[in-house]
């Protein structure tokens, strides 16, 4: 893809700090650094987002994230855990529409990170929640 701002890093069209690359899968750091070490996963090969990937394209990329993300608590060890993040679609708030994997090291409570989930159990009775599950298992099969 020729617009694709990740593309370009990946064909060193834009520097980038490199941590690792490999035939498939290149990793770099976050010039936002949310926290000390925020490092992108990418596929080399373009896809948009996580609907796109293939079982390939996931092997190869989810196969090297324990990898880098022991590279990074290695390299700091006054990290006390690793947030794992994928964006997918807008609405999901993906702003680069190269599929990527945020890991984001964790220092403290007070690191300027925070995820907040709802807790949305109540709005649904045990049959919403049997319905919901059977109706993915029969998609998920039938795919």
């Amino acid at each position: 893809m020729t617009d694709c701002i990740f593309c370009k890093i990946i064909n060193r069209e834009i520097p980038s700090y490199t941590v690792y690359e490999d035939d498939d899968v290149y990793a770099f750091l976050d010039i936002t650094q949310t926290t000390k070490g925020h490092t992108l996963v990418i596929p080399k090969k373009h896809v948009t987002d996580i609907f796109e990937y293939d079982e390939e394209i996931a092997s190869l990329l989810f196969s090297k994230v324990p990898k880098i993300s022991r590279g990074l608590e290695k390299s700091f060890p006054e990290m006390k855990g690793l947030n794992l993040i994928n964006n997918n679609k807008e609405l999901a708030y993906q702003s680069v529409f190269h599929s990527h994997i945020h890991l984001i090291p964790r220092y403290s409570e007070k690191d300027d990170f925070s995820i907040t989930f709802s807790n949305n159990g109540d709005k649904y009775s045990t049959e919403d929640m049997v319905a919901m599950a059977k109706l993915i298992e029969e998609t998920i099969t039938n795919d």
